[in-house]
Order: structure tokens, then C-alpha cells, then sequence
């Protein structure tokens, strides 16, 4: 299969792009992707009770269903509609056919007695970088996750390269350096970042900005 991104132009800083750097960015699409989605991510957890408090009490997540698998368990969350009976919602959605064209699940996988885990952000296990969650009102969630103990890593409002998250081996190399571009300071004010559990970053986005 033809690769559509063998050379990738460097893009002009501070531009936003729709579609890409250059507007016959994405190649057509293909038939035999047609119908693909990005159903869900899943993340390795140490503790299922702070995972699932932080997810389903804070971050108004629900249990689809969950399942030991043995060595390991997992856990398949998701938002519910408003004013949905959650019995049946789980119900339902647990189904292969709706589950497997849901977008937007996360699963946390347990594996027992581990207490390790690499959030993707610690050198060497750079990699993984956030997970994002679009709320009402931003600023409100903070200050309940705040007074939950959660762990604030960006508050709403800040727009500093220091807030930008980078490891300790990227400060120290020089990596990611530069102030944050005006064209994209400001939605960078409007979001927030917080630390689950496990020290995963998640992202607060307003839904109306």
C-alpha cells in the first residue's frame, strides 16, 4: 500500500491547520477503511478503587461491565446519556454489536498484583501523552477535583512554557523549548490538566468556548 506521508512539510508555527499542513493534506479516502473508528483506549491502573473514583465520581464516567480475565481485569467505562436508566444503558452498550461501534470507551486494565506502571510521560517510556475530557464549565471541575486531592498540573488561565508538560530528560537536553505561540496561547488558557491516580495527564476542555 502507497504511503501518503512518506514526506511531511514542516508546518509554519502558530498556523492551525484544518486537515493538515497544507490543504491537500489527507489523501482520499479509501473504501477499505470505510466505517474504521477509534472505539477505545486503555490504560494499565495499580489500584481499581482510586482508578474508578477518580473516573466514575470525578469525571462522571459509568461501568459498562467488567471482567477477570485471570491474570488481569478489566474495566469498560463510558459516559451515559443524561437522564439514562444506567442498568439498561450498561446493558445495552455491554452488547458486542453497540459496544464494538462506540467511540469514546476507556478501559482500565488491572493486571493483579502489579503495582507498576509507566505513564508514558517518564524517560525511558516516553510515548503516551494524555487522555482528554471536554467539560461544562472547566473551571468548576477543577475546583472539585482540587478539593478531592487531585493533583492539578495546569490550572485554567496559565499560558507559560514552564506549564508545557515535559519530562526532566527533555528540560535537560533542551528539548520543547520556546514560548507558547500567540495563536495558540489562547485555548491554551482555556484548558486545564490534572493527574489521575496512576499520574496520567488528563486534559479539561471546555465544550463551548
Amino acid at each position: 500500500m502507497e504511503n501518503s506521508f512518506t514526506t511531511i512539510p514542516p508546518a509554519e508555527e502558530g498556523l492551525f491547520s484544518p486537515g493538515g499542513p497544507t490543504q491537500t493534506f489527507n489523501p482520499p479516502q479509501s473504501p477499505s477503511t470505510t466505517n474504521y473508528r477509534l472505539n477505545h483506549l486503555a490504560i494499565r491502573i495499580k489500584d481499581p478503587s482510586r482508578s474508578l473514583h477518580f473516573y466514575v465520581d470525578l469525571l462522571g464516567m459509568r461501568i459498562i461491565f467488567t471482567m477477570n480475565a485471570g491474570p488481569f481485569t478489566i474495566y469498560y467505562l463510558g459516559h451515559p446519556p443524561p437522564q439514562t436508566d444506567l442498568d439498561e444503558w450498561a446493558k445495552c452498550t455491554s452488547q458486542i454489536p453497540v459496544m464494538t461501534r462506540t467511540s469514546g470507551l476507556l478501559e482500565l486494565y488491572h493486571v493483579h498484583g502489579s503495582d507498576e506502571v509507566t505513564t508514558g510521560n517518564v524517560p525511558p517510556n516516553l510515548g503516551f501523552a494524555h487522555l482528554g475530557f471536554t467539560v461544562p464549565d472547566v473551571r468548576v471541575a477543577v475546583e472539585r477535583l482540587r478539593e478531592n486531592g487531585v493533583r492539578i498540573l495546569k490550572d485554567l488561565g496559565v499560558c507559560t512554557r514552564e506549564s508545557v508538560p515535559l519530562s526532566e530528560w527533555e528540560e535537560e537536553r533542551g528539548i520543547g523549548r520556546g514560548e507558547i505561540h500567540e495563536n495558540y496561547a489562547w485555548f491554551f488558557e482555556h484548558f486545564a490538566m490534572v493527574a489521575d491516580p496512576d499520574g496520567y495527564s488528563v486534559e479539561l476542555i471546555p465544550q463551548d468556548m
